[in-house]
């Protein structure tokens, strides 16, 4: 009787542990490009935990940092084909959407409130309306991304201080023709050879966010940061639509909450970190100049708005209008 109850124990406990082994009812395969260290991913870690932990197991989230699912577009079509879940993506779903092009658009923005009034209100739920149903991902949340500001050996203070500046810009027609509107002479380069490039002084300057300047240390071939915040901007965490109406109700408002959370989450380790990040480019020499961002505006708004369709332009003006 004794060696029949400690069977039974044992095969009881057996059973149970295998249930708390057993695979959650439903997968999240998040890939993005951050690395470990970075905020995103930081955020991502946040949304797991929220829904690992609400979900009852019923949920796994299973992170791929460091485009361990491939690059910013083969997730995406991942996404669409059902080998990936989720990621983080921005003005790259303008290659579906249009309306997504604004979330990059040179001197769309003002400052870091009329961005956040654009993004939480109609226009922005008629960007994410267009995501939607033409590229079947759905937004989740949105962070804010650090602005893009001007760096050089030279303080620039107004767009006549351009004049000639050789200067390194992604390759991206857009922003081509803005710097050159401006006066600049802007040059397409591979992020990898920009360093050397101004080591060299086959460049005067670059453009990117504090976050890549200091990760590139730009610092030690760069004097200054000018404040031109000439593109500001926001990405997405999304999900594919398929995949988030395959679960029930109740589960997909578990993974809603979740995203809510990782966005307030995110956004207190962004505002932290943009503080952190310029504090440590002074400390390494680098001077912060504050420019004349109207002028600049200004002077970049004829490119910018010949470059957009019809219906981007409306919506830029609607932006404008806020």
């Amino acid at each position: 009787m004794i060696k029949q109850l400690i069977t039974s124990a044992v095969i009881g406990a057996a059973m149970l542990g295998s249930h708390s082994l057993m695979a959650a009812d439903f997968t999240l395969r998040f890939g993005h490009l951050a690395n470990e260290q970075n905020i995103w991913h930081q955020a991502a870690e946040k949304f797991k935990e929220e829904v690992e932990a609400n979900s009852d197991g019923q949920i796994e989230v299973r992170l791929y940092p460091s485009e361990q699912l491939g690059n910013e577009m083969d997730i995406i079509n991942g996404i669409q084909l059902g080998t990936a879940d989720m990621t983080i993506t921005g003005e790259s779903l303008q290659n579906w959407a249009p309306k997504a092009a604004m979330m990059a658009v040179p001197y769309a923005f003002r400052d870091s409130e009329h961005l956040h009034e654009v993004v939480n209100g109609e226009i922005g739920a008629e960007i994410e309306e267009q995501i939607i149903e033409r590229t079947k991902l759905v937004p989740l949340a949105w962070f804010e991304r650090g602005p893009r500001e001007l760096t050089s050996n030279r303080p620039i203070r107004s767009p006549e201080e351009l004049d000639g500046l050789r200067l390194r810009v992604p390759n991206v027609p857009l922003f081509v023709d803005t710097w050159q509107a401006m006066g600049a002479r802007p040059t397409p380069m591979a992020f990898s050879e920009v360093f050397t490039a101004l080591q060299q002084n086959v460049l005067d300057g670059q453009e990117n966010p504090l976050s890549l300047i200091e990760s590139a240390s730009f610092n030690e071939v760069q004097d200054y940061v000018n404040m031109t915040s000439h593109v500001r901007s926001w990405i997405y965490v999304v999900i594919g639509r398929n995949q988030l109406e395959s679960m029930p109700e109740e589960l997909q408002k578990v993974v809603r909450d979740a995203a809510q959370t990782m966005q307030a989450y995110e956004a207190e380790l962004f505002t932290e970190d943009q503080a952190r990040l310029e504090q440590a480019l002074q400390e390494r020499g680098m001077e912060f100049v504050e420019v004349d961002v109207d002028a600049f505006a200004e002077k970049a708004r004829p490119a910018v708005l010949d470059a957009l369709t019809e219906e981007q332009r409306e919506l830029f003006d609607a932006i404008q209008d806020l």
